[in-house]
């Protein structure tokens, strides 16, 4: 695969955080080996959190993401921290840029004190060590650089290697469920929703991997399935469909053949599962005037039969037989506070990262609101959950 082509979504996401005129910039251009940042001697260059996509060996496939000081000024400043922070959200890696010079402030001691909170992996890098008369005592998770000089650079990447798991197991998607030689039918909507001239992302991931799994994959539009699968010579191990066709396309495939939906695998290859599925009962439970919030990671262009504004609305009143008041959110908004919230429908979390949507999840659990994802609750409405899990049976206790 060519790592330049590799969804920011699934890249390891590493974020640079530190005070202002600590070098943080300095540093992401040091480690990137570009002018990614603007550097100054000006506090508060880095007004916006700057994010590069790139291939860094030896980590691979990475997203840069360089963050305004946490310790920005007035009114202006207070948003440029607050969108800092937010960036922890969907960290996996943070670097904590410090001045070997004058140390950790109670402001860094802050943001190590988050980092602990939300578990995430870190690294201290005591910048201009150039500066310094005399080293420090260092810990294992520590390192003295010099952006400047060039000082430890390459070290400083091995140490974020380390903690990047490059060596650990492959996240699946999809290739755990068939074998080799497996034929693979994905059923796609060509509709007024779908981008022109391309794929969306589960699409794209889900062809690749099986296609490296050494299977079979055929497409087709809802509408084609049943000629599709009379002319199939060998019967599929699976059919995977977008949420919108559940219910045409469980009709249509024989109970004895898996299906399931590209929103079910991005549940389970990014959420959690198990809680995303205690979150569908919910549904039985509301009743009218219950907050209802939906919720999308990516920022397209809303169609007039759009499913996150008009199609899940209506589903969800024809079903419950109430009706709720709906909330809408996209791209990167997602509410700290979810308290008059009965339930959030999340789509499949393909434009977002592990970490990113995982955090939606815990805010979620930690406020006592049940969350559950697009394909989840289309299937409960349809009558067919139960089917569209039969796959991952193995997987987990349900």
């Amino acid at each position: 695969m060519d790592m330049n082509k590799v969804a920011s979504s699934n890249r390891i996401h590493i974020a640079f955080f530190g005070m202002r005129n600590a070098g943080k910039s300095s540093v992401v251009n040091a480690i990137t080996a570009q002018q990614m940042s603007v550097v100054s001697d000006v506090m508060g260059t880095t007004t916006d959190p700057v994010r590069k996509s790139m291939e860094i060996l030896p980590l691979g496939p990475v997203l840069i993401i360089d963050t305004p000081g946490v310790d920005d000024e007035g009114e202006l400043g207070k948003i440029r921290v607050n969108r800092a922070k937010q960036v922890i959200d969907e960290t996996d890696i943070a670097v904590l840029v410090v001045d070997a010079v004058k140390g950790l402030t109670s402001l860094d001691k802050d943001m190590l004190d988050t980092f602990h909170k939300k578990n995430l992996p870190y690294i201290i890098a005591y910048n201009k060590s150039d500066l310094l008369k005399e080293d420090i005592p260092l810990k294992d998770n520590e390192i003295l650089i010099s952006a400047k000089e060039s000082v430890h650079i390459w070290e400083l990447k091995e140490m974020i290697g380390k903690l990047s798991g490059v060596n650990k197991t492959e996240k699946k998607l999809v290739s755990d469920l068939v074998k080799e030689k497996d034929v693979v039918i994905l059923v796609i909507p060509v509709d007024e929703a779908a981008p022109k001239g391309r794929l969306i992302m589960p699409q794209q991931m889900v062809i690749r991997e099986l296609l490296d799994a050494r299977c079979s994959v055929v497409c087709c539009q809802p509408e084609e399935l049943g000629d599709t699968l009379e002319n199939l010579r060998k019967e599929p191990k699976l059919v995977i469909t977008d949420s919108q066709a559940f219910e045409m396309v469980a009709d249509i495939v024989p109970k004895y053949i898996f299906l399931t939906s590209f929103s079910i695998l991005m549940a389970r290859y990014k959420g959690e599962l198990e809680v995303l599925l205690s979150g569908v009962k919910s549904l039985d439970s509301l009743k009218d005037g219950d907050y209802v919030l939906i919720s999308e990671a990516c920022s397209h262009h809303r169609q007039c039969n759009d499913i996150g504004t008009v199609k899940l609305p209506g589903w969800i009143m024809k079903y419950t037989k109430v009706k709720p008041e709906f909330s809408f959110t996209s791209g990167g908004d997602f509410p700290s506070n979810l308290a008059k919230y009965k339930l959030i429908v999340h789509c499949g979390g393909c434009m977002i990262n592990e970490a990113a949507m995982k955090n939606r999840i815990k805010i979620a659990q930690e406020q006592g609101v049940p969350i559950v994802n697009y394909g989840m609750l289309i299937a409960k409405i349809h009558g067919i959950l139960d089917r569209s899990l039969e796959p991952f049976v193995n997987m987990f206790k349900r």
